[in-house]
């Protein structure tokens, strides 16, 4: 058996190219091909929680170069050689969206919507995915009964307008925290922001998107059972009322965590960072730990907003850090 170093190994695949560069097969053409589709997949996982079927849409990801305060609290410089360590591309930072619908039998319910199809065409199809993909999935969304909005970031509520600016969910009751709704609605609040250019801009989202329809709103508490088999948990920092949901049938469970860490690259395997997007970045972090220290504990089947699609898997704990161990892709539900 031979050995290949890398020099060796890159001067054949050179070679390779080559010769299928001038293979009379690949020239020819009389030869039948099939020209690429162009299009990624439909992004749709279903997996089980008892009697529930759920499904985790993918809402797209977004790749842009990492701002200098991505990370508030390390030099960028170690934020970015975390980055190529994880083979995103070089100066950039990549973020994944994927909502969550479950369907307990009685109620279709989506945790959270999405950039919004508004994101769609600037971002040449890389978000706003999830009107399509809930499509794809066979999910009418006049059929969602309730939008169980884990916070008031963008990324989260957008979703709620379709393009024309209706509504997306017509028939949906729309349900967000109420530490969270009192926040963002606040006039005071948002004159305090105005120095802050993406606080700014938060407070002015959230009025845009709910206007003309806070009668389809209600609020609810962490600790409490919002739907029949889904209780929220109030895990605040990233946002004052940030929730996430503990999805319970028979005897399995599946902790929702919403934005507890945005990419486990960066804030799973470094708890005490602090990313830009948190309100209070020392209490988003406490929140981690206790989060994490509980699940890892319980074993439990984590879901993120912001880990790679289908977005599923086990927290471990690494020392004072944690890693995540996404689940196998099972081909059954």
């Amino acid at each position: 058996m031979s050995n290949l170093d890398r020099r060796e190994f890159l001067a054949a695949a050179a070679a390779a190219g080559a010769a299928a560069a001038l293979s009379p097969i690949a020239s020819s053409t009389s030869q039948a091909t099939v020209p690429p589709s162009g299009a990624q997949a439909a992004g749709f996982y279903r997996y089980k929680v008892g009697s529930f079927e759920c499904t985790s849409i993918n809402d797209g990801a977004r790749s842009f170069p990492m701002p200098d305060t991505f990370v508030k609290n390390v030099p960028k410089e170690e934020a970015l050689a975390t980055a190529e360590a994880a083979y995103m591309p070089k100066g950039m930072v990549t973020v994944p969206f994927n909502p969550q619908l479950i369907n307990t039998g009685t109620k279709l319910v989506l945790i959270d919507t999405g950039n919004g199809v508004a994101a769609f065409e600037p971002s040449k199809g890389a978000v706003g995915r999830t009107l399509q993909n809930l499509t794809a999935a066979g999910v009418d969304p006049k059929s969602i009964d309730v939008v169980l909005l884990s916070h008031l970031h963008p990324d989260h509520t957008n979703g709620i307008r379709a393009a024309d600016g209706s509504i997306a969910f017509p028939n949906a009751e729309i349900m967000v925290p109420s530490v969270d709704w009192a926040f963002w609605t606040s006039d005071e609040n948002a004159a305090k922001a105005q120095s802050n250019e993406m606080m700014k801009n938060y407070f002015a989202n959230v009025k845009k998107t709910f206007a003309g329809i806070e009668s389809k709103v209600s609020k609810y508490d962490g600790g409490k059972e919002v739907v029949p088999g889904i209780t929220s948990i109030a895990t605040p920092g990233h946002t004052p009322g940030h929730t996430s949901f503990a999805v319970a049938s028979g005897d399995s469970k599946v902790l929702i965590q919403s934005d507890v860490t945005n990419i486990p690259e960066f804030f799973l395997r470094n708890p005490d960072w602090h990313v830009a997007f948190d309100v209070d970045g020392p209490l988003a972090q406490t929140t981690r730990h206790k989060f994490y220290d509980m699940a890892a504990a319980e074993k439990a089947t984590v879901i993120g907003f912001h880990f790679s699609f289908p977005s599923i898997g086990h927290v471990e704990k690494d020392g004072t850090k944690y890693r995540l161990v996404p689940i196998a892709w099972n081909p059954v539900i």
